[in-house]
């Protein structure tokens, strides 16, 4: 058997994200098969990783990094097969010599709305020899495969593997409602539509405004000032900045709606998150997010702003369908896992293996 070579850079993140979170909670459920894993790191791992059949080799950091993974991917070409949860640089630099599976969370690079410029320009750069010399791809969504296939005509649909995600915590409390909290996480940007949510949580009927919140809880992305300016500058909206995992799961908590108005999303885990627990979600029909909400979410128009707001007072005022979505969400968020997500993974990539 090979062993699978892993980039856990992103997996180790002081401050994770979607990739990040992702990269994470799959090794995590990966390291209970117990199959040979090399993890490829600028750090070293923690205690929890350090398991027999775990191996790791710190590299330096910095675009150095990925030149030496390639060349450590190149002497051991008999013996490895490498996985790329987060970048494309490496399979980029050495597929030619190695099996590689690089795994596409989204597109957003090569999208028209504004994007951070350093990932659009590497992915660009990047993604197609990646995909042209990979042994396999795997998708994250549907929605993701069929973006790649309409794209890059080479690719054929059998050899991509979708293999989406699961919720951060395998298990969680089911949240107990605070009656006024509308919640939105992700990181300020334009493509996470956090304005026209801003606009809508304003353009709620007074009274119900009033007793109301909206929390937008995420980091400094791109394109970002005005985000920030509007929040701070209409009452009722509180933005927290990142928060760490303990003060997600306290917002989740207690949250009445989960708010992701998205313009497009490769998976949306947050989702995921709040539909596990059965909070309320508002979301758009764009990108994955229809296959990770299926029937157990409201959908609005996430380009118009009136549509949102209806959507926000419809579910704050109607307790019939938070109900409903209360009931449905947790059903839904059943059909993902991260065993299915390994499980899948596995199945696609056992031939390179």
């Amino acid at each position: 058997m090979r062993t699978l070579a892993i980039d856990c850079r992103e997996a180790l993140s002081e401050n994770p994200t979607g990739k990040a979170r992702w990269a994470h909670c799959f090794l995590m459920e990966l390291f209970t098969r117990n199959l040979p894993v090399l993890l490829l790191s600028n750090r070293p791992l923690p205690a929890a990783w350090q398991l027999p059949h775990v191996r790791s080799q710190v590299l330096p950091s910095g675009m150095h990094w990925h030149l030496n993974a390639a060349k450590l991917l190149s002497s051991r070409r008999s013996d490895l097969t490498y996985f790329s949860p987060t970048s494309f640089i490496v399979p980029f630099l050495a597929g030619g010599a190695v099996p590689t599976i690089p795994l596409v969370h989204d597109l957003i690079a090569f999208r028209g709305e504004p994007h951070q410029r350093k990932a659009q320009i590497i992915e660009r750069l990047t993604l197609r020899r990646a995909l042209a010399q990979a042994c396999h791809v795997c998708a994250i969504s549907e929605a993701t495969k069929h973006d790649l296939l309409n794209r890059y005509g080479f690719l054929k649909s059998e050899n991509i593997s979708v293999i989406f995600a699961g919720p951060y915590s395998e298990t969680a409390p089911m949240n107990v409602s605070d009656g006024r909290t509308i919640l939105s996480v992700g990181t300020l940007c334009p493509r996470k539509n956090q304005l026209s949510l801003i606009r809508a949580f304003a353009g709620l009927p007074e009274a119900i405004r009033e007793q109301s919140r909206l929390i937008i809880a995420g980091g400094r992305g791109w394109h970002d000032r005005e985000i920030v300016r509007l929040a701070r500058d209409t009452p009722g909206v509180e933005w927290r900045g990142y928060v760490t995992d303990a003060e997600y799961e306290s917002l989740l908590s207690s949250a009445t709606v989960f708010a992701l108005p998205s313009l497009y999303e490769g998976f949306g885990m947050p989702v995921l998150d709040a539909l596990q627990r059965g909070i309320p979600v508002l979301t758009s029909r764009r990108g994955s997010l229809p296959e990770v909400a299926g029937e157990a979410a409201l959908f609005a128009d996430p380009e118009d702003e009136s549509a949102l707001t209806q959507g926000l007072t419809t579910l704050l005022t109607d307790a019939a369908v938070r109900q409903q979505l209360r009931t449905a969400g947790p059903q839904q968020a059943g059909l993902f896992s991260w065993k299915r997500t390994v499980d899948l993974f596995l199945s696609g990539v056992q031939a390179f293996l």
